[in-house]
């Protein structure tokens, strides 16, 4: 029945496959034999990069469980006895499926049968790695089908690559538009879901965007129970054309796989930033900020698959973070898209000064005698400042009354949000941090697109968003996770960020802010413990507050801007001490956490009284 591809064959969890390469950085060079397919997964176990669920714990001893939730190091001798207990029938087959994502994506290769660790894959273990940069450059190239895969077959229908068809697709429904003098918006997500997965052939795209044209055309100008009706109609009847006159219950599970795989692929190919979400969050169009490449790359590439001798050659070509050469990197594209980003550059300074905000000082730079290597870092430089002068414009926004009042509305509806809202709760979380006014800065570390909206969390390896002020700095963690798992994501990484956030930044105390929906008690006893016995061998400043809690600190900050009144970091830092002083008073965790709401209160009710 299958007639769609999908982006979840080939692609994991972001953060998870650059945890999977670091595991196997130890093995690179080494014969990919049985012998060390194993040593391999058991290198991911050593590291808890695998093996911290409820399903692994199968067969494991309660001594063996509690060892891999503590914070102890893990041998390799420990982490074998674990992989052992779970007496696999082949044990080898373990670490080749924690490699063929690696492998599938260019990261990894096999030749002379060694593992090498290609260019794309070293790209990804620098510590100053761009997530954006790797997938665009591992999507661009992907292509169904290929010869390293047997999902996609060309007898089956599939001829294009994904990433590239999709782009064209987009341009085709905003000409077709156009044409019929329509202002052009790019394509909503129903129809995303819908087309984008469905779209098999490089030849298909014309005749697909028309379809997604024709929809529109139908709906217009109908009550929203009639568009509902209507659209219901196509998609069954779309779906019937591909599959054939099959019962209506298999077509609404055709479809309703479509809208789960169009959403995972929309979410990763957002992370390229060649995709761009406007329209209030329900479009999805071309970034108009990168149009020069975009154009240039629609011109030179139609979306049809190249054709390899070999999967051996197919593999190198994904590998090579240098192919295919990009056709825009050539000099006078180069200077049009460092003369844009001056241009908006200069834009925001307009704004700035306007507005009487203090802005950093950029120096621009003549283009003219440039090298093309000198005008890629120029352009990266300039990107850089442009997303430190939106921080500052968001920063600047914040304080407006109807803004806060925004953000109170959208965390108490959060659960209702429909990307993914552990993106959203991060999001909300620096936007809140911004609000509170006087901070020197306010830093969140998850990847952005070009218009400075995230595309995905804060890597593994850093905390969710950083925060500096003239009396402290404080890193703040967020989380949608409220079982067990909570503890087992947050527990120890929370405190691990921020250790490294205070040997990084020594001369201020530093505190952490936890935010979850609501807080788990295994998740509290481990701050407790942080908190009253030390980690690494010092106390850590931890305070967990629950979204109900930040909502009304928010309403609090509400009030008081409405009453003309002002917010200090003092007065944070205030709450912050509250909070860790209950530690103090009373004698385990529970007893803790069910105080935090009272000293919320009463911080609360001291604001407030102020005159």
């Amino acid at each position: 029945m299958k007639k769609y591809w999908s982006i979840s064959t080939t692609v994991r969890n972001a953060e998870r496959i650059r945890n999977f390469l670091i595991g196997l950085h130890d093995l690179n060079g080494e014969v990919w034999s049985r012998e060390n397919q194993v040593k391999y997964q058991i290198l991911l176990i050593q590291k808890r990069f695998y093996g911290l669920t409820n399903q692994f714990f199968n067969d494991l001893s309660d001594e063996q469980i509690a060892f891999l939730k503590s914070a102890d190091d893990i041998s390799f001798e420990q982490a074998e006895e674990i992989f052992n207990s779970k007496n696999y029938t082949d044990p080898a087959m373990r670490g080749r499926q924690s490699f063929n994502p690696l492998k599938k994506m260019g990261l990894v290769n096999v030749v002379d049968q060694r593992i090498q660790i290609t260019t794309l894959g070293e790209y990804l273990l620098q510590d100053d790695y761009d997530l954006g940069e790797m997938f665009f450059r591992s999507f661009l190239k992907w292509q169904l089908p290929n010869p390293d895969s047997d999902n996609f077959k060309e007898e089956d229908g599939f001829c294009i690559k994904p990433f590239l068809g999709t782009l064209h697709l987009i341009q085709a429904v905003n000409t077709k538009w156009q044409n019929l003098e329509n202002e052009p918006k790019g394509i909503s997500k129903d129809e995303f879901c819908l087309f984008v997965p469905t779209l098999m052939h490089y030849q298909s795209i014309d005749s697909q965007a028309q379809k997604a044209v024709e929809l529109r055309l139908l709906c217009d100008g109908k009550t929203n129970q009639g568009k509902k009706e209507i659209v219901d109609n196509f998609k069954l009847n779309f779906a019937r054309e591909m599959l054939g006159d099959i019962e209506t219950d298999k077509l609404r599970q055709f479809l309703s796989n479509l809208k789960d795989y169009g959403d995972n692929t929309l979410r990763y190919f957002r992370l390229t930033r060649y995709l761009y979400i406007r329209g209030g969050g329900y479009y999805v169009d071309l970034e108009p900020r990168r149009h020069i490449e975009v154009d240039a790359l629609l011109s030179s590439d139609n979306a049809s698959p190249l054709v390899f001798d070999n999967k051996e050659a197919y593999q190198q070509y994904i590998a090579d973070i240098n192919q295919p050469v990009l056709p825009w990197e050539t000099d006078d594209s180069l200077k049009q898209i460092a003369e844009g980003l001056v241009a908006d550059l200069k834009r925001y300074e307009s704004d700035f000064d306007r507005n009487c905000i203090t802005k950093p000082e950029v120096t621009y730079r003549r283009t003219e005698s440039m090298a093309i290597d000198t005008l890629k870092v120029y352009i990266s430089e300039l990107r850089n400042k442009r997303r430190k002068f939106q921080e500052l414009y968001v920063h600047f926004e914040s304080q407006r009354i109807e803004k806060i009042e925004l953000y109170i509305e959208q965390m108490e509806n959060i659960h209702a949000h429909e990307g993914k809202k552990s993106i959203e709760l991060e999001r909300l979380s620096s936007l809140a941090l911004n609000a509170l006014n006087d901070a020197l800065e306010i830093s969140p570390n998850y990847p952005v697109g070009d218009d400075n909206e995230p595309t995905f969390t804060a890597p593994a390896n850093k905390a969710d968003i950083e925060c500096f002020y003239e009396q402290f700095n404080a890193v703040c963690e967020v989380t949608m996770l409220t079982d067990r798992s909570q503890w087992y994501n947050e527990g120890q990484p929370v405190m691990r960020h921020v250790r490294d956030f205070e040997d990084k930044h020594s001369s201020k105390s530093a505190y952490c802010l936890f935010i979850a929906p609501r807080l788990h008690q295994d998740t509290v006893e481990t701050f407790w413990m942080s908190i009253k016995y030390g980690y690494r061998g010092t106390t850590q400043r931890i305070v967990p507050l629950s979204i109900t809690q930040i909502v009304s600190v928010l309403k609090t900050l509400l009030l008081m801007k409405k009453q003309g009144k002002r917010f200090t970091h003092g007065e944070l830092m205030e709450l912050y001490d509250s909070v860790i002083a209950i530690t103090d008073t009373v004698e385990h965790s529970a007893d803790w956490i069910s105080q935090i709401p009272e000293v919320v209160k009463i911080w609360e009710d001291k604001l407030l009284s102020k005159v």
